[in-house]
């Protein structure tokens, strides 16, 4: 039997892909009868073809013999071939899973007989270092890398054409809705059947929206975890290795971006913001037109519900498949971080990511005020920011707070208080939290010092009409005002109301909370964590005009983080690749102004914690007072050298005040050398001193300086700093260290 060699797969017309039947010992002969390759075979997993990995005696890795699916025909593979010598030879600094070749310069490949009917078998490349699959936490900086290689990747086969990539695969997105629509039934769960279909159909409609204008091109289609093989011995773990052709195919080219984004979603800890950094790095290397924007996070779903029932299709009909069926809870845990956000959120997140988002389109303000004889100036806005002086003194933490704050202004003569939207609020977070809070608002909280009526803004329709809440239809965009349930509205479901009629009548002491939403998009929390707010505030506006407020200014058009890195030089780093912005410490607690806390372990300069008040008073005492330097005569000076000096052993009783351990370490090692008449140093390496010219030399820290222990002036000399855990001496033999470092400073 031979395959045709033009003949290529239409998944539609198959009933099953079950992996060919090939055991260890099948493997071996293939391989040394047909490819000229002597070796012991393990098996590997594999979804729908028959992998082994091919050892030498002595078990080092040799080679990966990969039998294709007895549905793939040889034109098919030899694209698959052909496309990763294109992405070697375009990206050296990739390792890639190309065909090894016989010293005639042919590939090893051939058409061998097996169980399951003729099929192509081949040796490619081994790539040590192993996969990222599994559980593992996944670091932003893998993450981003494992978006900068599908991106190169893309840009590599983006004019490449060959016949074998004529094909119809389940793995395609363009074939998303019918994959679904064929393989559903295998889905046990009625829930899980349901919700599978439900989302596919919500995507496909959001693709739909977009699909004339998505480029297509030559893609890998499966530069997952599984695929991407880590630089051997990196930490944290960082892949350079592409392995796998098997699903190259002419599909929409943003979804070689989608397919590896669905990956992640299962890794401990993920969720979907985690893989922003991955959109950032592939877009920077092959950026995203605004409709692959659109299209991007609905082709993530549509490749999860592909996963699903297609992994559960995959174990009914080849239940030996051991692979197969591993695979089944971390597909659907793919299917529920996909889904666990509406797609408008994660399309307006991914549009900002990608710097794609635009300047969001705002209602015109209705012509009339919401509330009836309440003005502008009657209003309190009250501060719950990180930036808030009420946030002093941890306040932050009593769940009080609010209402405190509130009381202080109403009883100040306001006559009602409103909060800010979407300015995150600190008063929300918790004190110590693995996970972000709900912090920034999608709308107004209100609290009413005095009775007044609510009116509608403009003409329109009640959707919702019961005790504590209304929902008004104004066109595009829908009020929402909530009350107490205890207060009945004036209106009724399905009524149309005018300009100025009354919406309900509110007492005093009364708080309303009052949100504008978009008329097509999902219902909106009042508040939603901070790493999702650039997906949900687009869907909302600013009730503030309904109150005579102003809007809530637009955030700065630089990013602080620039305008850091503009000014500062580049050797003060600053901890993070994407650091949250801290703005407030209290005790051992760093606020950022996305409204969460954090516990503070890296700080090295606040012994006591942040803004303590016994600190705190005695510096204000003390600029209230005098600010002057050691030279003048004055009685604190003398007390604290005295303090200081009290703490000495003897025979030491004197101090010498300098302004940074830098400037210490630098005196102390001129005290040193005038001392003793000697020169050379004897400093431990990988340590750090600071960045004076003294301080410096004897600094070694890696980390600081990555070519420090090449630098060192000729009078420094460095030894091994003790480590029993990681260092060159370990457990018992690290008492090696100390008589190695007196033999260093003997000499």
């Amino acid at each position: 039997m031979s395959h045709d060699k033009h003949r290529t797969i239409d998944f539609f017309t198959e009933d099953a892909l079950p992996a060919p039947r090939v055991t260890p010992a099948d493997a071996e002969r293939i391989a040394a009868q047909h490819l000229g390759f002597d070796a012991h075979a393990q098996a590997l997993g594999s979804q729908q073809d028959a992998n082994f990995l091919l050892r030498d005696g002595n078990r080092a890795d040799l080679a990966v013999l990969k039998i294709a699916n007895p549905a793939f025909g040889a034109v098919e593979i030899e694209a698959q071939d052909a496309a990763a010598d294109l992405v070697s030879s375009a990206h050296p600094e990739l390792r890639v899973a190309t065909v090894l070749r016989r010293p005639d310069g042919s590939p090893r490949r051939t058409e061998v007989d097996t169980e399951s009917g003729p099929v192509v078998a081949r040796l490619l490349r081994h790539l040590p270092g192993g996969t990222l699959s599994g559980p593992r936490h996944l670091s932003p900086s893998t993450v981003a890398a494992m978006g900068t290689i599908a991106g190169k990747v893309s840009t590599a086969l983006r004019d490449f054409r060959h016949p074998g990539l004529d094909r119809v695969l389940q793995w395609d997105l363009q074939y998303a809705d019918r994959v679904v629509t064929k393989l559903a039934g295998h889905i046990g769960e009625p829930e899980r059947r349901a919700a599978v279909r439900a989302a596919t159909a919500e995507a496909w409609a959001r693709v739909q929206q977009v699909a004339d204008v998505l480029p297509s091109q030559a893609v890998h289609l499966d530069l997952t975890d599984d695929n991407l093989i880590r630089t051997p011995g990196r930490r944290p773990p960082m892949p350079d290795g592409v392995i796998d052709f098997g699903d190259l195919t002419t599909s929409w080219a943003v979804g070689e971006l989608a397919v590896s984004l669905s990956s992640m979603l299962h890794h401990d800890g993920v969720e979907p913001h985690h893989v922003l950094p991955a959109i950032r790095a592939f877009h920077t290397v092959r950026p995203l037109s605004p409709q692959e924007a659109q299209a991007l996070w609905p082709l993530v779903v549509l490749r999860a519900a592909g996963l699903v029932v297609s992994g559960r299709h995959q174990a009914a009909v080849d239940g030996d498949n051991a692979y197969a069926k591993a695979a089944l809870d971390r597909e659907w845990r793919i299917f529920e971080q996909a889904t666990c956000l509406p797609l408008p959120v994660m399309i307006h997140l991914v549009k900002d990511a990608t710097g794609l988002a635009g300047v969001p389109a705002r209602a015109d303000s209705p012509p009339q005020p919401l509330l009836r004889d309440l003005a502008a100036a009657d209003i309190a806005l009250v501060d719950l920011s990180t930036d808030a002086d009420a946030m002093d003194d941890g306040a932050w933490i009593d769940s009080g707070t609010e209402a405190r704050l509130v009381t202080a202004a109403l009883a100040g003569g306001a006559a009602a208080v409103a909060t800010r939207y979407a300015q995150a609020r600190l008063t929300q977070a918790p004190a110590l939290s693995a996970v972000s809070a709900a912090t920034v608002p999608t709308g107004i909280d209100l609290w009413l010092g005095r009775a007044t009526v609510a009116q509608a803004p403009a003409a329109g329709e009640v959707l919702v009409a019961d005790r504590g809440q209304v929902e008004i239809a104004h066109g595009t965009r829908v009020l929402t005002l909530s009350f107490p349930p205890t207060v009945r509205p004036l209106l009724s479901v399905g009524a149309s109301v005018q300009t100025r009629e009354d919406i309900v009548h509110l007492p005093a002491g009364a708080s309303i909370h009052v949100a504008l939403r978009a008329a097509a998009g999902p219902a909106v929390p009042q508040l939603v964590r901070p790493e999702y707010a650039a997906g949900w505030l687009p869907l909302t506006d600013d009730p503030a005009p309904l109150l005579g407020l102003a809007a809530t200014g637009l955030p700065e058009g630089t990013d602080l983080l620039d305008r850091r890195d503009a000014v500062f030089a580049t050797v003060q780093e600053h901890y993070y690749a994407n650091p949250p912005r801290i703005e407030r410490g209290w005790r051992h607690h760093l606020l950022s102004t996305d409204g969460r806390a954090y516990l503070d372990i890296v700080n090295n300069v606040t012994p006591l914690g942040h803004a303590h008040p016994r600190v705190e008073r005695a510096v204000s005492r003390q600029l209230r007072r005098l600010n002057t330097n050691s030279r003048f005569h004055y009685a604190s000076v003398v007390e604290f050298t005295e303090r200081l000096a009290g703490l000495l052993p003897e025979p030491l009783d004197t101090v010498f005040l300098v302004n940074s351990g830098s400037e210490a370490v630098d005196l102390g090692l001129r005290l040193a050398i005038g001392a003793s008449g000697q020169h050379d140093v004897v400093a431990l390496r990988e340590a750090y001193h600071g960045w004076t010219y003294a301080s410096d030399a004897v600094s070694t820290s890696l980390q600081d300086n990555p070519n420090a222990l090449a630098t060192r002036p000729s009078w420094v000399h460095t030894v091994d700093s003790p480590n029993s855990y990681r260092g060159r001496h370990r457990g018992t033999d690290a008492m090696r260290y100390g008589p190695e470092a007196a033999a260093a400073i003997d000499e």
